[in-house]
């Protein structure tokens, strides 16, 4: 008797949540958006430019403006053009998750949709962080004073309307590319919602929310200030505890090991640490470093005395998102928000057409003697880099929440 099983209609499974799969991997795009495809300036093809293990983008000078009339008597002298090079350097990128067939059997719930949700969505981050890390290392900055100075608790290195200001005069002045909207040209402004709550609340912008557009008080809705579309996203990066410490300042360590979707952390002293903190675990990021499982938690209100700190985080129970190992810095310094300032064509991007820009999904199949595990994972090779210095800027603040 010939049965039917899951094993032999596994594409039909797998068909099935690819959907659930690109909604995740579609949902995390932030940094990404101010990407485009290598090529395209250049009228290349990316089958083409993937072929590299570093792509060159070449750059012609202009010429200077001319002054003379042209002579009766004699020829022009020709000028020279310099030229310049931008490279990109693609990655290799991947994760996967394994489970056993037993797993599959008793499960009762629907286990089989959310792994190839939490593999999109892992996709997605991994690679828009690659998109943040050459976002937000460029070198056209604005900030009040050093990240490690920057102090909540002093209003002029929280976030205001006189940042987009001055960023609008200087991006336009360096000719950063723009989209057009009704003819006028726009960027984008990515920030975190705790920069946002400073600007919202600052100078001009509260006035025109009291006295002529309500929605920015009653609503929150800002969504654009001068010619910046504000996105407002909790996945945009946050340099936690990087700028000035705090007068009753925590600097300790994790005692033992955390791991993911833990509702406590054990620290090695609990000095100052009180309910209400927002407490960094992790290496600190200073200038260029970025750390990839540094994450931010709440000290709960549950919580009195003692070196075991309840937390309330970002993981899918309310815990912690990421496992963390024993001595790995824990810190209460004031936050840092950096404040992307770009267009759509700020940085290029390449990815291998083989396995796409969304990445490719492998699996479900199975392994070991008696096929009793399952695997599924992704993979994605590719990367981001500046067209230029001045393709993109950026400003660092902190917010008066942590003052």
């Amino acid at each position: 008797m010939t049965v039917q099983t899951t094993s032999n209609l596994s594409n039909s499974v797998r068909t099935q949540y690819l959907d659930v799969y690109h909604e995740a991997a579609d949902f995390q795009r932030v940094y990404d958006i101010c990407a485009v495809a290598a090529g395209k300036p250049y009228g290349e093809v990316m089958s083409v430019l993937e072929k590299g293990s570093s792509i060159q983008l070449n750059f012609l000078s202009d010429l200077a403006i001319a002054t003379a009339n042209i002579s009766q008597t004699a020829d022009l002298n020709p000028v020279t053009m310099r030229d310049a090079t931008a490279t990109v350097t693609p990655v290799s990128r991947a994760n996967a998750i394994q489970w056993s067939q037993q797993l599959d059997i008793q499960n009762y719930t629907n286990y089989a949709a959310s792994r190839f949700k939490k593999i999109g969505k892992n996709m997605m981050e991994s690679v828009d962080w690659r998109a943040a890390e050459i976002a937000l290392t460029g070198n056209l900055l604005k900030r009040a004073a050093a990240r490690a100075s920057l102090d909540a608790g002093t209003t002029a290195h929280n976030l205001s309307e006189a940042v987009f200001s001055e960023m609008e005069t200087l991006i336009q002045v360096l000719k950063v590319p723009a989209f057009l909207k009704n003819g006028r040209p726009q960027w984008y402004s990515i920030l975190h919602p705790e920069a946002y709550y400073d600007l919202r609340s600052s100078g001009n912008v509260e006035s025109v929310g009291l006295y002529q557009k309500s929605e920015i008080i009653l609503n929150w809705e800002l969504g654009a200030l001068g010619p910046f579309k504000i996105m407002v996203t909790p996945w945009a990066k946050v340099f936690g505890a990087a700028g000035a410490d705090h007068a009753s300042n925590v600097d300790t360590t994790l005692s033992s090991a955390a791991n993911a979707l833990a509702k406590t952390i054990v620290v090695a002293s609990a000095t100052n640490i009180t309910s209400g903190d927002y407490l960094t675990i992790g290496t600190e990021e200073t200038g260029g470093t970025f750390q990839p499982v540094n994450e931010r938690v709440k000290v709960s209100d549950a919580y009195v005395s003692g070196t075991t700190i309840d937390i309330i985080g970002e993981g899918a129970n309310g815990g912690l998102r990421f496992d963390h190992a024993s001595a790995v810095a824990v810190r209460n310094g004031d936050s840092v928000f950096p404040v992307l300032f770009a267009g759509p064509e700020s940085m290029a991007k390449v990815y291998a057409t083989e396995v796409g820009e969304y990445g490719e999904i492998v699996g479900p199949k199975e392994q070991g003697l008696v096929n009793q595990f399952s695997s599924l994972g992704w993979k994605w090779y590719g990367g981001y880099g500046l067209w230029t210095d001045s393709s993109l800027a950026r400003a660092e603040a902190t917010s008066s929440l942590e003052s």
